[in-house]
């Protein structure tokens, strides 16, 4: 079952967040880092951990720091285990926090990561070997101002204005083996908004 096993839990990017009961991965050998990785370098220097290995990752303002997330989306995918959970909370892309901080590379859009899935790329092959379907989707909106607007007006909102989206928490599960490239496999996740 995940998380009961504290070797199959991975603090991916933990930084100075280390978790008591994962194994925290980060680039420096900072305090309650087990493994140190340059997650810029899994196109070319795969993690140190064996395939199949991982129940549950945690991103948590890690993704829009990278250039090339999706050979770290690949290597994520080797060392999960079928159906493995990864959540990932960055910000909204429509939102100042996405790119205030001069070390985010890229922002992100709850569309985005439907494209860390194979049916995605039916149209081109980019050499993305990974499958992880979006579950879920929760986009936290202040409390205040939506509380009592219908989830429709809401997404509205999202699409159309700056700084809607507080925070963005993304759940996908490992799909294994990785389907086919193709249209008819993609499948939308449930989009939700929590007020904070």
């Amino acid at each position: 079952m995940p998380g009961q096993d504290n070797r199959s839990r991975l603090n991916v990017g933990c930084g100075r967040s280390a978790l008591e009961g994962w194994i925290n991965l980060d680039f420096m050998p900072l305090p309650g880092v087990d493994i140190v990785a340059d997650l810029e370098s899994c196109d070319s220097a795969p993690l140190p951990l064996d395939d199949d290995s991982i129940d549950e990752f945690l991103l948590s303002h890690v993704l829009e720091h990278i250039r090339k997330p999706l050979p770290l989306m690949q290597e994520l995918h080797r060392i999960a285990r079928p159906d493995a959970l990864c959540v990932v909370r960055c910000p909204h892309g429509a939102s100042d926090d996405a790119w205030t901080d001069p070390t985010h590379i890229r922002p992100y859009f709850h569309g985005s990561f439907s494209y860390f899935s194979q049916p995605y790329y039916w149209r081109a092959d980019y050499g993305y070997r990974g499958d992880w379907q979006p579950r879920r989707i929760y986009l936290a909106v202040e409390g205040a101002r939506f509380a009592d607007m219908p989830a429709a007006e809401i997404l509205a909102r999202v699409q159309s204005e700056r700084n809607v989206v507080r925070e963005m928490t993304v759940e996908m599960a490992a799909v294994k083996p990785a389907r086919e490239p193709n249209l008819e496999l993609q499948r939308r996740p449930k989009l939700e908004f929590t007020l904070v």
